[in-house]
């Protein structure tokens, strides 16, 4: 396979598994356990066929763990501040934006309730989180930014890793919350990008991505008024 068609291979690849489950999201509406399900095959099962196919080196390198602890105490100090800004956001912002649309729109639409929210809580941080990073980073980014250009990889993974959450922030936000957030997913999908191009492995982003998605599961705690 030439790099040329590598390259829009994974394009096409990353569009459809995006524009399929903003159908799941944002029209179909199953519950949590399906759409994970869905999420998994498009995410991780697509990739996982074209690196079979391929055999493309640029993607499979992006699962070997980068030597040297340096990138990877980065990466926690960095998670840590995101954990942060995001839970003191919220609290500088709850008299400002109300919130209370997130917690009905994942009870009404996807069956997260208080009592099962713990449970997803842990998958949305852990495994969510990797197969984000698989699909945006290490696929994505990876592939375009080694077979065609790297200012491309970087735009191209973040807008489409921004893009991808529409579907599911629909309604939950005020218009400008919404239009903040999807900049604020941008550039964290940029700063994610910085760290796999830096290290050449996904997992300092995947570091950084889990302890935002721990960030904004202590806000749904907060807001299911579990703690």
């Amino acid at each position: 396979m030439s790099d040329s068609k590598r390259t829009w291979t994974a394009v096409v690849i990353t569009v459809f598994a995006c524009a399929v489950m903003a159908v799941v999201d944002g029209v179909i509406s199953p519950p949590y356990a399906v759409k994970s399900a869905v999420k998994l095959v498009l995410f991780v099962g697509l990739p996982l066929l074209y690196l079979f196919a391929s055999k493309d080196d640029s993607f499979r390198r992006r699962f070997i763990p980068g030597k040297g602890r340096g990138a990877y105490i980065s990466a926690a100090v960095v998670g840590v501040c995101v954990y942060a800004l995001i839970v003191g956001g919220y609290f500088a912002l709850r008299g400002i934006f109300d919130f209370s649309a997130v917690t009905a729109s994942l009870a009404g639409g996807e069956g997260v309730t208080r009592d099962n929210f713990p449970l997803v809580a842990v998958y949305i941080s852990f495994v969510n989180s990797f197969c984000e990073e698989l699909m945006f980073r290490g696929f994505a980014f990876g592939v375009l930014c080694d077979r065609f250009s790297r200012r491309a990889a970087y735009v191209f993974s973040s807008v489409a890793f921004a893009l991808y959450h529409v579907a599911i922030m629909s309604g939950w936000f005020s218009p400008l919350m919404f239009s903040l957030l999807l900049v604020g997913l941008f550039l964290g999908g940029v700063i994610f990008d910085i760290f796999d191009d830096k290290c050449g492995t996904l997992y300092p982003s995947w570091m950084i991505h889990i302890a935002a998605n721990l960030g904004i599961n202590t806000v749904g705690l907060i807001l299911f008024g579990i703690i």
